[in-house]
């Protein structure tokens, strides 16, 4: 659903930040980034064994952020021994859109990684300046597994800050071994993976085992954990349940960003404690928290601790105010929240069982009721959503759009001059719904990007709207799903 797309693109933006640097001004500098189409992508590709694709729209300003930044990594990837070759291509143009569609691309930029002549293809997670693009995508381009030979390989590769996985085997042979081998070459653009003979060589757990066993590495809860069952499914499950800290912590410190992002990428439920961290009162909401993480381990919930400093994003997505803090709220995936404001620790575990238990009304993000609604196209909030286009009784054109929209900026003086055309006709409603700000929880509504239009007939009928964004375009299908009302109402009378 495009509520539950709009709330993992918000929390991305929330923990990551993109560094722009200003590209140095060149007219005659050789551009090292290749620009694919629909006419030349294929063959490209299919001649390259490891190629990185960047989709991109031009008016994004994350894409103008990473422009200088993937030219730059460009430049330095060509004189890599192999060379490694950065594409991009132009989403937005209308000819590449099939393109768009096959990568699945849904917001931008978006990078991908194709491998085998573009048979494997993966989501690009590294950084976006060009010394963390260079040093991710060389490790990329090499193999999904690295030989660890002795305890300086194992310190140098063992990030303190990062998830890593070592596999400890008697031999580099055999089903357990190629099935570690397939599982680092499926999540390789998510882990660093490892491989070795000598646990030994490794800096925590049990030294004398001789394997095979995967140790998990990672700078939360228990540091370390092993696992020996070597089905690949099995293996998936383990790394992914076993990289998310009991209580995942999201502050100004850049190393918790990619618990964070993995944290709401998740399919759990998601219980986040925003709070003043810096307070000396916080230990108690902290230990308390923790013990009810603890207590729903294994059930469906992941919990967060979310600093109010880092959390301005997140407060303003989700329409609530620092005076509210401390303040818990539970996400679901499929876009329902669930808010307690101004909680104590004694609050938190029964307000989590009365959540678990059905017990708690969810909470619906909504824009003040405009005091006054006299322009021509009226503004809908969620709070006034079920009365001015459920029950009017009208015949209601609902756009759902966002401020910064160009598309919907463009929209705007069209829908208004189709609302001055009906400000005589008491039985049509032209009105606009900020989707930004206001909750959209009625499921007949799927807002998948913006503008979003839908026409509501005064029976109860919804249709979404396709056609051209022009006055005549937007009258006649108007009138049109009014003429298919009044023929079935004729045809109820007649019966």
């Amino acid at each position: 659903m495009g509520r539950i797309v709009s709330v993992w693109l918000a929390f991305a933006v929330i923990a990551c930040s993109l560094t722009a640097i200003s590209a140095e001004e060149s007219g005659e500098s050789k551009e090292f980034v290749l620009t694919l189409d629909q006419s030349n992508f294929t063959d490209t590709v299919s001649k390259h064994d490891f190629i990185v694709v960047e989709f991109y729209a031009p008016w994004c300003g994350h894409c103008k952020n990473l422009a200088p930044e993937y030219e730059k990594a460009a430049s330095i990837l060509s004189k890599h021994d192999p060379p490694i070759l950065l594409a991009k291509v132009d989403a937005n143009e209308e000819s590449n859109k099939d393109l768009a569609n096959e990568y699945e691309v849904r917001g931008f930029p978006t990078l991908k990684i194709l491998r085998n002549g573009g048979k494997n293809v993966q989501e690009y997670k590294g950084p976006r300046e060009a010394d963390g693009i260079v040093e991710y995508l060389k490790k990329q381009s090499g193999p999904a597994s690295a030989e660890i030979k002795s305890a300086e390989d194992a310190s140098n590769f063992i990030d303190e800050k990062k998830i890593v996985i070592v596999g400890v085997f008697p031999k580099f042979s055999g089903q357990e071994f190629d099935n570690y081998m397939a599982l680092a070459e499926k999540l390789r653009s998510d882990y660093e993976f490892g491989h070795t003979l000598d646990a030994k060589y490794l800096p925590r757990g049990e030294s004398s085992v001789t394997g095979p066993v995967v140790r998990l590495f990672k700078p939360f809860d228990e540091l370390f954990v092993d696992f020996k069952d070597f089905n690949v499914e099995a293996l998936e499950k383990f790394v992914e349940e076993s990289s998310i800290p009991l209580v995942t912590l999201f502050n100004n410190d850049p190393s918790n960003h990619p618990f964070v992002i993995k944290f709401y990428n998740s399919p759990l439920a998601k219980a986040m404690l925003f709070a003043n961290l810096s307070n000396e009162r916080v230990d108690s909401l902290k230990s308390k928290f923790r013990e009810v993480a603890e207590q729903y381990k294994g059930q469906g919930i992941g919990f967060l601790l979310g600093d109010l400093e880092a959390s301005q994003a997140a407060f303003q997505y989700f329409g609530v105010q620092e005076s509210q803090v401390p303040l818990i709220i539970i996400l679901e995936n499929d876009g329902k929240k669930y808010l307690k404001p101004n909680l104590e620790a004694d609050h938190i575990a029964p307000w989590v069982k009365d959540y678990k238990e059905g017990k708690v009304p969810p909470y619906v993000k909504s824009e003040p009721i405009p005091v006054e609604n006299n322009e021509p196209v009226k503004v809908v909030v969620a709070d006034t959503l079920d009365d001015m286009v459920f029950k009017s009784g009208k015949n209601v054109l609902l756009e759902f759009y966002a401020p910064w929209c160009g598309h919907c900026q463009k929209l705007a003086p069209i829908l208004e001059e189709v609302a001055v055309h009906y400000e005589k006709d008491a039985k049509v409603l032209i009105a606009k719904l900020d989707a930004t700000a206001n909750d959209i929880v009625d499921p007949n509504f799927d807002v998948r990007g913006y503008p979003t239009v839908y026409f509501r007939s005064a029976d109860g009928n919804i249709s979404a709207y396709e056609g051209d964004r022009t006055k005549e375009g937007i009258i006649d299908f108007i009138e049109e799903n009014r003429e298919k009302t009044a023929h079935q109402e004729a045809l109820k009378d007649e019966l």
